[in-house]
């Protein structure tokens, strides 16, 4: 709403002022007090060499020191019953790649700086295979730890396991160089549409995108300037990450039935949480009487959760937020996603509501500040790194 306000109005709402005045007409009055809107997303002009998003430099330097790594994949997997077009599927697959950059980009590197080459074409090699459905999900798991070669290697891949005629499942590997989360609603509902276009013989008829992925790496840096100037929006969100944490605990300490490994094995687990209908909507309701979100209230929850277990009185938790700051940004595959520390005072004995209310009041000054990228965070607090 910010991004789409931010666009249409030319003016900068805080999330704050959203959850003040939740109504069009309290919001309204806001508007007419609000500061210029920061420069929209646009089309940028591009230099000989385009440099990588601060996400995208975070994993790149992973990639250099691991090697080929299954750990950022987000594997996509589709079951398809009834007539399957695999030629039209195989064309689906090379317009969506067409349409997204993000999905044709290959990192070079020179003198230790890497940046992003996007290739003219690159449409992924559809693979097929028979399989069994005893068989078929140790197919995928095995194709979903894929580990990408990011210098040579688009990073997107596409199998088609055969189980019938009419039955299929399609697995679809994304490196998180390319993608996130909430580039799989885009990503999914654009194969949908050209692999409906293609069946009937025709090209997918969709707009334009506004913007490519190297459009949104240019304008951020543009937007958060540099840090020798005291001035710009990266020393300034700096600054109030600095003082926001000082005095961080640097682990939650909990206690363990084994001790913690030396390094980490990645190995993990899934333990799956039902709530019943009646508790999602008592939850819903204390969100929407205190000002906050759901989030907020199961996050307070949380923090008084670990707090109680013996974690202490100041609890800080990592959130992903969106980071799709811009309206440009919607229907864009690409990673965008960022970290924030979500700090939690639990001290003083507070009702569960006090508790609500400290959350809220942190969460909305930590959105406010989303868009200094968590690594450099990091390395400007430098904590005692565990592996």
């Amino acid at each position: 709403l910010i991004g789409r306000i931010r666009s249409s109005l030319g003016v900068e709402v805080t999330i704050r002022s959203l959850f003040e005045a939740p109504t069009v007409s309290g919001l309204a009055e806001r508007l007419g007090t609000a500061r210029p809107g920061r420069a929209g997303l646009a089309r940028q002009v591009r230099p000989e060499r385009l440099p990588l998003s601060y996400a995208q430099q975070r994993l790149w330097f992973l990639f250099r020191l691991e090697g080929p790594s299954p750990t950022y994949n987000i594997p996509i997997v589709l079951r398809l019953r009834g007539e399957l077009d695999r030629g039209a599927l195989e064309q689906a697959l090379g317009d969506v790649v067409a349409r997204h950059e993000s999905l044709r980009t290959v990192f070079a590197e020179e003198g230790g700086v890497p940046w992003q080459q996007v290739l003219e074409s690159a449409a992924p090699v559809l693979s097929v295979r028979a399989a069994t459905e005893g068989e078929v999900w140790d197919l995928v798991r095995a194709g979903a730890r894929h580990g990408f070669d990011l210098e040579r290697e688009p990073p997107l891949r596409a199998e088609l396991f055969e189980l019938g005629d009419r039955e299929h499942v399609l697995l679809l590997t994304v490196h998180h160089i390319a993608g996130d989360g909430s580039s799989l609603s885009p990503l999914a509902r654009d194969l949908g549409r050209a692999y409906g276009a293609r069946r009937r013989g025709a090209v997918p008829g969709w707009p334009e995108l506004p913007v490519q992925y190297a459009d949104y790496t240019l304008w951020q840096r543009e937007v958060l300037g540099e840090e020798t100037d005291p001035g710009s929006e990266m020393s300034r969100q700096l600054r109030h990450w600095r003082e926001a944490l000082r005095g961080l605990p640097e682990e939650i300490e909990l206690p363990a039935d084994r001790r913690r490994p030396g390094v980490s094995s990645r190995r993990g687990g899934v333990v799956p949480v039902r709530l019943d209908a009646d508790l999602h909507r008592g939850l819903q309701g204390l969100a929407r009487e205190s000002g906050a979100t759901l989030f907020m209230v199961l996050q307070a929850g949380l923090a008084a959760l670990l707090s109680r277990l013996g974690a202490g009185e100041d609890i800080a938790i990592g959130s992903p937020v969106a980071g799709r700051t811009d309206a440009a940004l919607e229907e864009l595959v690409g990673f965008f996603v960022n970290t924030l520390v979500l700090r939690t005072d639990v001290s003083g004995d507070p009702s569960f509501r006090e508790l609500l209310g400290r959350v809220r009041n942190w969460d909305l000054s930590a959105y406010a500040h989303q868009d200094l990228p968590f690594e450099r965070l990091v390395e400007a607090l430098n904590p005692t790194r565990s592996l």
